[in-house]
This record gives C-alpha cells, sequence and structure tokens, in this order.
C-alpha cells in the first residue's frame, strides 16, 4: 500500500527545533591532504586508450570476458546476451571469440573511478576499478522513500529536494519530535505504510519510517530511524524512541541504519521499536475503534 494512499492514515507532527538551519552537510574530506592521482596509463605514446574498451551498446567499460565478431567488433559480456549474441555494429554473429589482445591490453591500463563526476579522484589498476567501485564512497544513494518503487538515486543534497518536490514528504528541523499516527480501523491495516518524515538536525538528515507489517501471524506496528549517509557516519549518532498512553510506556534506544541498507533490510532485521497490535490499542486507549499512537524521538551526536 503507498503511502498516505486513499487518506487513510494522518500523520501529526510536533517538532521542536533544534538547529534553525536547514543545511546539508558537505561531504567530508581533508583538505589537507587529498587524496594521490596517478597519470591515466600511456600505451603506446597514446593517451586515453581506455576509450577503446567502451562498449558499444551500454557505454560502460568492458571488464574480461571482451567479445568480438569476425570483423573485429568487441562488446562487453552482459551485453552479448541482450543483443542476443548479435553484433550491433555489422550485425554479424558473435559466436564466442575472445578478444584478447583487448583484454591484454586492458591489464595495463589504470583508470578513473565511473563516480569521478560525483567527487572521486582516485585512479585505480584495471582489474581492482569494479572492486574500488562497489563500495566507493562516492557512489550515489538509493532513494530512501519506502512503500512504492522509486528507482532515482543521487547525492544526499539532491535526494533532499527530491524527497520534497516529488514525493511530498514532510521536513522538520530539529532533534526532538513527537509524531502522532491516527488510523480509524486498525484491524483493517497489513503491511501499510505512513508518510516518511526527514528531519534535519546536526547539519544532517534522518529519516524516520512507521509502519504495520505480520511477524508471521502476529500483527505489529514499527518505527526506525535511517541516516542519509553512510554507516561509519550513521555510527555517530543514537536516538531513542517512547510511545507512551493508557498509563503504559515502551522506549527504543538504537542507532539509526545508513540508507545503503534498503529500507526492507532494516524492517526484516527488526532494527527499530516494535509494537504488538494488541498492545498498541492499549497505548490508544483500550477500546480498539481508532489507533491513535503517539511517538516522542530525540536525536543526538555522541561523543567519541
Amino acid at each position: 500500500m503507498a503511502p498516505g494512499g486513499g487518506g487513510l492514515y494522518r500523520d501529526v507532527v510536533e517538532s521542536r527545533t533544534a538547529l534553525a538551519d536547514y543545511g546539508i552537510a558537505p561531504t567530508e574530506t581533508d583538505s589537507r591532504n587529498p587524496p594521490s592521482r596517478k597519470s591515466p596509463a600511456v600505451v603506446g605514446g597514446k593517451p586515453g586508450v581506455h576509450e577503446l574498451l567502451e562498449c558499444p551498446v551500454c557505454r560502460s567499460v568492458m571488464y574480461p570476458p571482451i567479445h568480438q565478431c569476425s570483423s573485429g567488433h568487441t562488446i562487453c559480456f552482459n551485453c552479448k546476451t541482450k543483443v542476443h549474441n548479435i553484433c550491433p555494429i555489422c550485425h554479424q554473429e558473435l559466436g564466442n571469440i575472445r578478444c584478447m589482445a583487448l583484454e591484454k591490453v586492458a591489464e595495463l591500463l589504470e583508470l578513473p573511478c565511473r563516480y569521478q563526476f560525483l567527487g572521486c579522484q582516485d585512479i585505480f589498476p584495471y582489474q581492482s576499478r569494479l572492486r574500488h567501485e562497489q563500495n566507493c564512497r562516492f557512489r550515489p544513494y538509493n532513494c530512501p522513500y519506502a512503500g512504492a518503487e522509486c528507482s532515482v538515486t543521487g547525492d544526499i543534497r539532491s535526494l533532499v529536494s527530491h524527497l520534497k518536490d516529488d514525493h511530498n514528504v514532510d521536513m522538520h528541523d530539529g532533534s526532538t519530535f513527537n509524531h502522532r499516527y491516527v488510523k480509524s480501523n486498525p484491524q483493517e491495516v497489513e503491511n501499510a505504510t505512513w508518510m516518511l518524515t526527514v528531519f534535519n538536525c546536526f547539519g544532517h538528515q534522518f529519516c524516520l519510517h512507521f509502519e504495520a507489517f505480520n511477524i508471521g501471524m502476529a500483527p505489529v506496528y514499527m518505527a526506525f530511524l535511517r541516516f542519509m549517509g553512510d554507516d561509519h557516519e550513521a555510527k555517530r549518532f543514537s536516538y531513542s524512541l517512547e510511545v507512551s498512553g493508557g498509563g503504559r510506556k515502551m522506549q527504543w534506544h538504537g542507532v539509526p541504519r545508513s540508507i545503503r541498507d534498503s529500507h526492507k533490510t532494516v524492517r526484516d532485521s527488526l532494527d527499530g521499536l516494535i509494537i504488538q497490535r494488541k498492545l498498541a490499542l492499549f497505548f490508544s486507549g483500550g477500546d480498539g475503534q481508532e489507533l491513535k499512537l503517539k511517538i516522542a524521538g530525540r536525536i543526538w551526536k555522541e561523543q567519541l
């Protein structure tokens, strides 16, 4: 069920502002020790030979095995299947001919990271470039919006704008908040996701998620926080969530998970405040007619 769909749910946020400046933290780099850059490899006296390794279909750098047709046109292994084994240049059958010469040339090259346009200035030997890119700190983040498929990726600044403009996500300043989740018939809520809320504090952004789903046959509600940044930065912060009502109180203390971890990964790990439905109804007044959960939260920076 898409967040906020059909007007079934309503969220009320009472945020106490701690930091009025809705800024976005710059990327942390040490200007005193800039990363070293090696010159691109020169083969045959001509720089830029790595352009020969560009696949004509996906335009990405080709990694061995590199295939070719009988006329010598090359293509990457993944695209060979996509074009049904037909050369996209001359339309001859590709077969299983390997371009060993180009593969040997590839081993001599050092290539810039594919995320150079996002700020990575490192250059790597051909074989280790792919391993680096899988964990490059400059690689784009996936959109953290839950409850609907969204293929948008980007840096934190662009994703914050995307969440606000395209998903109409609520944006709030401050490190403390009171959030109310209301549903007129809680018995109908299954696999439901409430609207995402983004909080800005300490120069970073945090995503508050709340949803209903089943653990086995038991219906539960869960609230958790994700950090818009990498895991090593997320570990510098802690947060608490508290739900109270009907003379009862439940607390959760945790560390926000990076949005590098998908929403589903965090939810399935149960890393957050989990409230069984029957208990949630006690928090709501005990009559079972309406879900009215008030969750208070606080985010703080650990002194490392």
